[in-house]
């Protein structure tokens, strides 16, 4: 077991310390909080402030949340549906590569699949999660993956239902 339990720390301090880098990135660095929420509303999430803020804080808390093992689902859930947003708006139309111009959804594609992936087989003995006795394996392991994919693929897709308003295309 302790081969796995490497295999998913790696995995979840990979994952969740880009997700942190990613956020950090969006509050401090560049052109900051104002910058990205201009981007966020430029890309129709509309209003862009809201939009900067909530992704930041997710890429922040739940990033953080997964590298510690934390209520795994549910920071898994929370930073694939940042991702299948950022797939949607704006890497979607670029193509697969993410050297193509513009960025393709490759990258966000497997950071969202690492997300549900680690929702679904749980974050293993060396994480807050297995310390607290938190568990998510009902349903013969099923519960995990369920609660992920529900935060991170139907949150993201009620979040754009409800909060994208892109431009029309020019004709």
């Amino acid at each position: 077991m302790n081969g796995i339990n490497a295999g998913l720390l790696l995995l979840r301090v990979a994952v969740g310390l880009t997700m942190v880098a990613h956020g950090y990135n969006h509050v401090f660095r560049g052109g900051r909080i104002k910058g990205t929420a201009g981007w966020f509303g430029s890309l129709g999430m509309k209003p862009g402030i809201l939009h900067a803020w909530l992704a930041s804080l997710v890429e922040l808390f739940a990033g953080a949340a997964l590298v510690l093992g934390f209520l795994t689902p549910l920071a898994a859930g929370a930073l694939a549906g940042t991702m299948v947003v950022a797939l949607i708006i704006n890497h979607r139309k670029n193509g697969f590569f993410i050297f193509r111009p513009g960025e393709g959804w490759e990258y966000v594609m497997n950071l969202a699949a690492a997300c549900l992936a680690l929702g679904a087989i749980g974050p293993g003995e060396w994480s807050l999660d297995h310390a607290f006795d938190i568990k998510f394996d009902q349903l013969d392991g099923w519960a995990g993956l369920i609660i992920a994919a529900a935060i991170g693929i139907g949150g993201g897709i009620a979040l754009l239902v409800v909060f994208w308003r892109p431009e029309a295309p020019k004709t």
